[in-house]
């Protein structure tokens, strides 16, 4: 279930060894000889046009020169139960980008001419401003008159749907996860994503795997990626996966270094009454709360010397002199 780049090498024309005829060459050829020609002819097309200059002929030869990889994000043929099949691009954007401008309509076109069967590009945003953007017609052409215009198709905040109801996130898993990937920055992702834990807790565990791992990527380092680890710790805590003993691993770090540091408060308070000094309440609460293994054992250091409970806060005790 990964994403899959698919190779766009360059398609076989098979009309490149056919035969050219004479009328073929007749109707293109007479542009050469008069460039011109096409400011008269745009009037008789109804095209309004601004007056034109010069024109100037180019080479034929389309050829590149030298290869240029070109990827899709995912490529996956889907077939229809009366239409045929057709190809869907899966594009993921994370912010604008004006090379997709060219790039995106020559996927396409690509595509079209190498499969010959349809084709629909699905670009997928996580914030307003971008999908705003991707959804804008990609034209090529004058204004008066685009020659080719693309029109992704758009899934983003503003569209997909905000799932918070554990039932209908079982319904479709897949789209419950997509879901909460789009809406990673909504006010509300918290109940989202505890949806979604939720949700996983009863699937099979080659079902859950995936889908944990895609909200785990999908969030990224928003402030909700923390959310959706403590929430793997605990709803899915039967769940096993490189993430799962990552967030164990770290809670078990976590653990050891606790209970350093609340040993370490008992060992102060513990010299202090071995010695018969009276440790005041205010003492007592203050070395218990400390949280820091530096000053707790500076204070134990100091509690071999004291002789009242508090002298040990002091910076001037008698072990720092």
């Amino acid at each position: 279930m990964g994403t899959r780049q698919t190779d766009l090498s360059t398609p076989p024309d098979p009309e490149r060894n056919s035969m050219v005829s004479a009328p073929h060459e007749a109707m293109h050829r007479i542009f050469q000889e008069d460039p011109g020609l096409f400011s008269r002819l745009s009037g008789v097309l109804g095209l309004d046009l601004p007056p034109l200059g010069a024109g100037k002929l180019l080479t034929v030869d389309l050829t590149e020169t030298e290869p240029l990889e070109r990827r899709v994000d995912t490529l996956l043929r889907i077939e229809t139960q009366n239409d045929g099949p057709f190809l869907l691009i899966v594009e993921a954007q994370g912010k604008k980008d004006p090379g997709k401008t060219a790039s995106w309509p020559y996927y396409v076109t690509y595509l079209n001419n190498k499969y010959r069967i349809p084709v629909l590009l699905l670009v997928i945003c996580q914030d307003h401003a971008t999908a705003a953007w991707a959804a804008r017609p990609l034209t090529i052409g004058l204004p008066q008159w685009p020659t080719v215009t693309t029109r992704p198709l758009v899934a983003g905040p503003h569209n997909m749907p905000v799932i918070r109801n554990v039932a209908e996130a079982r319904k479709d898993l897949a789209l419950a996860t997509l879901s909460a990937i789009t809406h990673a920055d909504n006010p509300d992702v918290d109940a989202i994503l505890k949806t979604m834990s939720v949700a996983l807790r009863d699937a099979p565990d080659v079902i859950v795997g995936p889908f944990v791992e895609f909200i785990a990527q999908g969030l990224g380092n928003r402030p909700a990626a923390q959310q959706w680890r403590n929430l793997v710790a605990v709803d899915l805590s039967f769940y096993t996966s490189p993430l799962s003993e990552e967030i164990r691993d770290e809670g078990r770090v976590e653990g050891r270094a606790e209970g350093r540091v609340e040993r370490a408060a008992e060992d102060v308070l513990l010299v202090l009454d071995a010695r018969g000094v009276d440790i005041t309440h205010a003492t007592r609460v203050k070395v218990t709360a400390c949280g820091d293994s530096d000053v707790l054992r500076r204070w134990l250091v100091r509690a071999a010397f004291v002789t009242t409970s508090d002298e040990i806060f002091d910076e001037e005790a008698p072990a720092d002199r």
